[in-house]
């Protein structure tokens, strides 16, 4: 039995066999073939089992993920069929004497370089898809399995040196019961979107990938940050206790589901959810959601091969303020860039894409893409309680910018006929230092602030929330990061504006206290926390932890904080 130590990321406890998501080994050597005819046969039964996994896959996206993505499969279907790629691979392998991967791969790289150098967007999708296509056919010549997340069809632990948000997003809570990948921390888009979907998560292992092989039992303990591999019957039933455990825990929690959020005495502050898509809701209700603190929209971009349109982002935005019955909904405009690529805009790359062309900076500068979506917003903000929120705003001019073009799009809608809410609130993302330092002015001009404490802390502390070897400074309980917090609520309040925090640092147990008495009026986490903290909250008194804030920020290390905070909630 081996044993893991590794950050916990995601609560709870699994128990399932690894599959590991990994980019196999698919190189080969150039080989001479004397029976030319064999090896061609052998291509064509590498491209018929090809042909059978991708019509698997399509079938399967059709009902997962609808007709629209599984049509990307019926285009990786065509080129496997046609004759402009198949022929000259396997005249090669004829004339050349040389085995089939090597005439695939050097036929494929001179279509692939072909229709990338042509100035056409369409041609260019297609050296993708081919890339695609002949890596698969690749895979079955040398008779290595390639991972497909959305195909899994057993209750498996998910083993990855890191999971993309799209790679997330395709996970099927039916059988995807929990994973572990190499890197990341607690703020990673894998973690967060890992608390969405209600599976236990531990990352940062180091050495996860290496250590585990498909099919091992595994046991991730989201808890306490540990991972099991092949354990022993005693230990696998010791945790199957401790499991029952903290789904009684849960049952205890699940009692406050219809409470309002009130502390001992008598402070009433509202706990939302953090969502990606409109399928999160049935999440947010079941765990009492008071609200949707953030709506991440660059999910609707993601994992497709073109922009959503105006009519796809209203139904999505439509969707989600109607579900939430009234309730207040923040969305985020898209806020791509850093690690969250989108292929199809073939944005250039960046040394540092963290502090690059991301977020509110792309979308004032492609305006076209900005325009849709608060179009499309606009359009939706009759059916619900919609609060608009920029990210990534460093400068007033910024806010300013983005305010404008959003009231041109309101006044085209007008013109056309078109319902626009008479109100609707106005806010902005603080997550860069600069902004919090400049929150009296901000205050004056925004609605809402809404701390986004997973990049403040990053940019504050100069310490990337991806490195492991600076995940030290990763100190969301700094006082230097408490002050700035103070800043922005303090700034918020003397303008009579409200101010939230979406950042995970607002459904954490040691922050929460603190959050709490330094008058945080909205606090947005995953849904699956928003019970514990909520239970949590009932059981504090606002002055008392009025006079621990006080106390707190004006400490030296982030160690004085958390005995503070240990003590007060004892």
């Amino acid at each position: 039995m081996t044993f893991l130590n590794g950050i916990a990321a995601s609560n709870g406890i699994a128990i399932a066999k690894a599959y590991l998501l990994v980019e196999p080994d698919l190189s080969f050597d150039k080989k001479t073939i004397e029976d030319t005819s064999a090896e061609v046969e052998r291509y064509q039964q590498a491209i018929e089992k090809a042909k059978s996994e991708l019509e698997a896959i399509r079938d399967r996206a059709k009902v997962d993920l609808g007709p629209d993505k599984a049509a990307i499969f019926d285009a990786h279907l065509l080129v496997l069929s046609d004759p402009e790629l198949n022929n000259p691979i396997e005249d090669k392998i004829k004339t050349e004497n040389v085995n089939a991967e090597s005439a695939l791969k050097e036929t494929a790289d001179m279509f692939v370089t072909m229709f990338e150098q042509m100035d056409n967007e369409y041609m260019k999708e297609r050296a993708a898809d081919i890339r695609d296509v002949t890596k698969r056919v690749l895979s079955h010549l040398l008779n290595v399995q390639l991972p497909n997340p959305s195909m899994i069809a057993e209750e498996v632990i998910i083993v990855a040196e890191d999971l993309t948000p799209s790679d997330t997003a395709q996970l099927n809570r039916k059988f995807v019961k929990g994973f572990t990948t190499n890197i990341g921390g607690r703020t990673s888009h894998s973690a967060i979107m890992a608390r969405s979907l209600e599976i236990p998560a531990v990352v940062g292992t180091k050495t996860a990938v290496e250590e585990i092989n498909n099919g091992d039992l595994v046991i991730v303990d989201g808890l306490k940050g540990e991972v099991h591999i092949n354990p022993t019957p005693e230990l696998v039933e010791q945790y199957r206790k401790i499991h029952q455990d903290y789904e009684n825990q849960k049952a205890e929690w699940a009692k406050l589901v219809n409470e309002a959020t009130v502390s001992k005495d008598g402070h009433h502050v509202e706990l939302a959810a953090n969502i990606g898509t409109p399928n999160d809701l049935n999440g947010v209700k079941a765990n009492g959601g008071e609200g949707v603190g953030l709506y991440r929209t660059e999910f609707l971009y993601m994992g497709r091969e073109q922009l959503p349109t105006e009519d796809e982002q209203f139904d999505a935005y439509k969707a989600v303020l109607e579900g939430m019955d009234g309730k207040s909904v923040v969305v985020r405009t898209l806020d791509i860039g850093g690690d969250k690529e989108l292929p199809y805009l073939d944005l250039p790359k960046e040394m540092n894409p963290f502090l690059g062309f991301r977020a509110i900076r792309l979308c004032l500068e492609q305006q076209d893409i900005f325009r849709t979506q608060l179009r499309a917003l606009l359009r939706a903000s009759t059916f619900g309680n919609l609060k608009i929120m920029f990210p990534m705003i460093a400068t007033l001019d910024e806010f300013r910018s983005a305010k404008a073009i959003l009231e041109e799009e309101k006044q085209k809608l007008l013109s056309e006929g078109q319902k626009v809410a008479d109100k609707i609130e106005l806010g902005i993302m603080v997550e860069i230092p600069s902004t919090a330092v400049l929150a009296d002015q901000f205050a004056k001009e925004v609605d809402f602030f809404s701390i986004g404490t997973n990049d403040l802390i990053q940019y504050t502390m100069a310490a990337d929330r991806m490195n492991q070897r600076v995940s030290y400074l990763y100190q969301p309980y700094s006082p230097s990061i408490l002050r700035l917090v103070k800043m922005v609520i303090d700034a918020a309040h003397a303008e009579g504006k409200w101010a939230g925090m979406c950042g995970e640092m607002a459904g954490d147990e040691t922050a929460v206290p603190v959050l709490l008495g330094l008058g945080l009026d909205e606090f947005s986490m995953s849904a699956t926390s928003i019970l514990k903290a909520r239970s949590l909250i009932k059981n504090l008194n606002k002055s008392d932890m009025e006079n621990l804030a006080a106390e707190v920020i004006n400490m030296q290390t982030t160690s004085q904080v958390v005995d503070a905070v240990n003590k007060a909630i004892q």
